[in-house]
């Protein structure tokens, strides 16, 4: 026997084993073996096996009239439903779903505050983020005007009486709110060799102011900005 029927042998021989071997691990079907399991269904007796999507169908609510009276509870709860305001803020809210009438003047008050004191300072930077661009210019000219001629102000914000909103409207996809403010402040301005021109530094000032705040409702930013101011003195 050459060297090359030895080694055909060789390899016959270790064939064999590996086959019995692999049979023995994995076993012979004898037909009474169970059906290989649904991974993706439940069997039914009655229909059959269940389709692989089935019960995996989501099911969109429906708006129904109690859902929408929900959605305008906040604006009910700010002001009688039926009146204009109610109708205006109401209108507001289909556009902006997020608003809600009595925390929009709460921050309308701080922003008052903020507002108010930076253009007292000067403080260009913190007005920038609270105005419109109209805005922010009117307000800009003012303070260069006031630092050409050297004056300065010193104000003291005492605090605020009321804050109502007067109306509301949506224009395009713009949301604006008119607010009427009634604050308390001392305010004084002197020249540039300390001499008060106007104002008193003493006295408690009442200042009521007509301002209109707006947002883009398209804008995933959810602040509102000064976009026009009047004073009713």
């Amino acid at each position: 026997m050459g060297a090359n029927d030895f080694v055909t042998i060789f390899f016959l021989v270790a064939a064999v084993l590996i086959f019995f071997q692999l049979r023995s691990v994995l076993g012979r079907r004898t037909g009474n073996e169970k059906p290989p399991r649904d991974l993706y269904g439940s069997a039914d007796p009655v229909n059959g096996p269940t389709p692989p999507d089935a019960g995996k169908v989501v099911t969109l609510p429906r708006r129904d009239t109690a859902e929408e009276e929900d959605r305008f509870a906040a604006v009910d709860a700010f002001t009688p439903a039926g009146t204009p305001l109610n109708d205006s803020l109401r209108e507001v809210s289909k556009t902006d779903p997020a608003f809600n009438p009595k925390e929009f003047v709460n921050g309308a008050r701080m922003a008052y505050e903020m507002i108010v004191m930076a253009f007292a300072d000067g403080d260009r930077k913190a007005l920038k983020g609270l105005l419109s661009r109209e805005v922010y210019d009117g307000f800009d000219a003012a303070i260069a005007d006031r630092e050409a001629k050297g004056e300065k102000v010193k104000s003291t914000f005492v605090g605020i009486d009321k804050a109502d909103i007067l109306s509301a409207e949506i224009k395009g996809t713009e949301a604006l709110v008119t607010m009427r403010i009634v604050s308390q402040m001392i305010s004084a301005t002197y020249d540039k060799a300390g001499t008060l021109i106007d104002g008193d530094a003493e006295a408690v000032a009442e200042v009521s102011d007509l301002w209109t705040f707006a947002r883009d409702t398209r804008s995933r930013d959810p602040n509102w900005k000064l976009v026009a101011t009047e004073s009713e003195q």
